[in-house]
């Protein structure tokens, strides 16, 4: 009795708490998800999979990044991340995305980087968004989404962005 109890309780618990039932993909999940050439614009640009980082849902919906091997490319300088997104997501306060792919670059600015988010079939400029410095001492990665019950963000490098999902 106490047993059904308690997986009623998780039960409605993961239901009442969304974000919780997120968790960091495994390197077989990232590797399943992400394609070893992304789809950019008339490219289609190799991802170092090794740099994956990414966030997998309990009925398997991924959001994940790796970087771009951009070098030869159009894309050089312009894009360095390549997004994939199985669930809707808000980067920052100012990008909403929908599932699909996405591309993104970012620039040095004095608070931080900018980071712009790009569809990657099209190149469009979805908009931009401010990453900051992070104010704990955390590895510097190239790329990393951490699950929404741990912070709730995505590192580029030193830098933070803030994300929540969406409904």
């Amino acid at each position: 009795m106490k047993i059904i109890a308690l997986a009623l309780l998780l039960a409605v618990s993961a239901q009442q708490h969304p974000a919780k039932t997120w968790t960091p993909a495994t390197p077989a999940q990232l590797e399943a998800a992400i394609p070893a050439r992304a789809p950019v614009e008339k490219e289609r640009i190799e991802t170092e999979l090794s740099s994956a980082s990414g966030i997998v849902d309990a009925h398997g919906k991924v959001i994940a990044a790796v970087v771009l091997i951009t070098a030869g490319y159009a894309a050089h300088g312009k894009y360095s991340h390549f997004l994939l997104v199985q669930a809707p997501i808000r980067i920052g306060t100012e990008v909403q995305l929908t599932p699909g792919n996405y591309v993104v670059g970012w620039t040095r600015v004095p608070e931080g980087l900018s980071v712009h988010v790009y569809e990657a079939a099209t190149g469009k400029d979805l908009g931009a968004t401010l990453a900051k410095p992070q104010t704990q001492t955390l590895p510097v990665v190239p790329v990393k989404i951490w699950p929404p019950n741990d912070r709730s963000m995505i590192q580029i490098g030193r830098f933070m962005l803030p994300y929540t999902l969406s409904d």
